[in-house]
Parts: structure tokens; C-alpha cells; sequence
């Protein structure tokens, strides 16, 4: 004779928790909140405790942002201690860019162009102005080319 299992055992549970929908089904929040920081979708917790979307959202939306921000903090953490612990390069970089707003492309920026103005710009000098300093420019050639003439003797 073999001593063992004799069959599947039977039982009743009390589970605690609000009671939705027509069926009248009771869904435990805290559980709603476990299965949403796992990374569960509405419809698959839906499926889970046989209710609609729309009575999931309307009893438990407070549930599903804590379990996704749950979520969101256990893997920030990994990935940091994945960073900084292991020295895992791939993941720095990426942490680099998303946290601290770094880029491959260097700054894209108004401040990063070589000049603050452009050929298509129209002018903003007075003519007087520009006759001012085509003469300043003139004076700037004469001083190279006396310069230049003084060290070549």
C-alpha cells in the first residue's frame, strides 16, 4: 500500500475586500496593487477577478498608481545598483541620458551656434555705421601691411 495523497483536498476561504460590479465579485485592493507593481495590464487583472475595465478603473485607480509607481522604483533601483555595482556600461549610458539629460549629440542650442546672427537677417546697422567701419577695416589693412613691411627689413 502506498501512503500518500488520497485526492484533492477541499476547502472554503473568507477573502476580504470590496465587493464590485453586478456579479458582486470581492476584490482584496491590496491584491490589485501587487499585481499592478509586477507590471500587470488593466485587462490582465480584469481577467484575473473576472470584472470589466471600467469597474476596475472607477474602484481601484488609486491601487493601480501606487503598484505602477511601485514598479517604477524597484526598477530604478535595480538599474542603478546594476550601474553603479557592476559597472554595467550599457546601463550608465543609458541612465546618463535619461536622468541627467545628457546626449550623444553635444547641446543643440541658440547659444551653441557660432554667431548669434545669420546672412538671412536683414541688416540692423545705420549706413553711417557700416561707412565707420569700412574705414576702421581700411585702417586695420594699412597697419598690417606697414607691419609687414617693417619686418621684412
Amino acid at each position: 500500500m502506498s501512503q500518500g495523497k488520497t485526492g484533492p483536498q477541499w476547502g472554503e476561504k473568507v477573502v476580504r475586500g470590496l465587493i464590485v460590479g453586478r456579479d458582486k465579485i470581492v476584490v482584496p485592493p491590496e491584491e490589485v496593487q501587487a499585481l499592478s507593481a509586477l507590471g500587470c495590464t488593466g485587462p490582465e487583472i480584469c481577467d484575473f477577478f473576472g470584472i470589466t475595465l471600467s469597474t476596475l478603473r472607477y474602484n481601484f485607480s488609486v491601487e493601480i498608481a501606487k503598484g505602477g509607481a511601485e514598479l517604477k522604483q524597484k526598477l530604478r533601483r535595480a538599474m542603478l545598483h546594476n550601474a553603479i555595482a557592476n559597472n554595467n556600461a550599457a546601463v550608465q549610458i543609458f541612465l546618463a541620458k535619461n536622468i541627467l539629460s545628457m546626449s550623444d549629440n553635444g547641446m543643440v542650442t541658440d547659444a551653441s551656434q557660432v554667431l548669434p546672427w545669420t546672412d538671412d537677417e536683414p541688416e540692423k546697422i545705420t549706413p553711417a555705421q557700416r561707412t565707420h567701419l569700412e574705414n576702421e577695416y581700411e585702417d586695420l589693412q594699412v597697419d598690417e601691411e606697414r607691419q609687414h613691411v617693417c619686418s621684412e627689413v
